[in-house]
């Protein structure tokens, strides 16, 4: 429960400075959010088994059904506008019903990233501005 606590508490903290989102797919409501790793707490970061840097960015994906935590497939990549990009690795997290996934990417100069996710065979895709921090 004390890990789901911090990820809440990170959630609403950073839901105004990262930006979290939410869409619609079909029956889902996916709630995601990019930030960069310097935002996480050491705790949090530790638990979840991500790297806290200035030069790393997180995606943050929950799907809800019905109003209540699901589990989902989860796949995708991130992009520059140049087109240079990378798979992500999703690591679920799971603290009581709550589910949430979670992935790392660098963050090499402040530019626009661009997420294309498949959250159970939808597409959901999303631009984003981040920038590493020293």
């Amino acid at each position: 429960m004390r890990l789901f606590t911090l990820l809440i508490a990170l959630s609403l903290s950073l839901s105004a400075a990262a930006a979290e989102r939410m869409q619609r797919l079909g029956d889902l409501q996916v709630h995601y959010s990019a930030f960069n790793a310097s935002y996480l707490q050491p705790q949090i970061a530790q638990a979840s088994g991500l790297v806290r840097s200035g030069k790393q960015g997180v995606l943050n994906i929950s799907v809800l059904r019905a109003g209540k935590s699901s589990s989902a497939t989860v796949s995708g990549e991130v992009k520059t506008v140049l087109g240079h990009g990378q798979t992500l690795t999703f690591i679920e997290q799971r603290e009581g019903e709550f589910v949430s996934y979670l992935a790392q990417f660098p963050l090499e100069n402040r530019e626009v990233l661009l997420f294309n996710l498949q959250v159970n065979g939808q597409r959901l895709d999303f631009n984003q501005e981040l920038f590493p921090e020293p």
